[in-house]
């Protein structure tokens, strides 16, 4: 079981905390727990600027259900439709830099917060149910990281 608990230093900024783990030996949980205070340090922009066509949208990252390619160009598909853009799937996640969002397949990411259910699929893969009725694959080659996220 891990403990926490809050230590007050004046030395120390608030905008600037340390966060020291101690343990007897580094095991694979404590390194979850590295890797995950890692990713929380990236904090992920409340607002994602995203060029469509003919415009420049302001996105909240939580709306994002699924990320995927289709035809060389990447599909946001949010809470209020489907958005175009010619951005790649490698600069969006970086951009996006959220751990809600896990690669799925070779071309699509699809956002954690809106993962309704999975099922068996053909051949290893599997069939991801979203919010709003969307559908998608996971990639057998995938399945295996989204278990560990979900700790199934």
């Amino acid at each position: 079981m891990i403990q926490s608990r809050f230590k007050q230093n004046e030395d120390i900024s608030s905008d600037d905390p340390i966060v020291i783990v101690q343990a007897k030996e580094l095991t694979e949980e404590i390194s979850h727990l590295m890797s995950y205070i890692n990713r929380y340090q990236g904090m992920s922009p409340t607002l994602l600027t995203v060029k469509s066509d003919d415009r420049i949208l302001m996105i909240k990252p939580a709306d994002i259900i699924l990320v995927d390619i289709v035809d060389s160009r990447l599909l946001l598909t949010t809470q209020n439709g489907v958005i175009m853009t010619n951005d790649t799937l490698r600069n969006f996640l970086k951009r996006i830099s959220n751990p809600n969002f896990i690669q799925i397949s070779k071309h699509a990411v699809l956002n954690m917060n809106h993962l309704l259910s999975l099922s068996a699929s053909f051949s290893g893969n599997m069939s991801a149910r979203l919010s709003h009725n969307v559908k998608t694959d996971v990639s057998r080659k995938y399945v295996k990281s989204l278990m560990e996220r979900l700790e199934v």
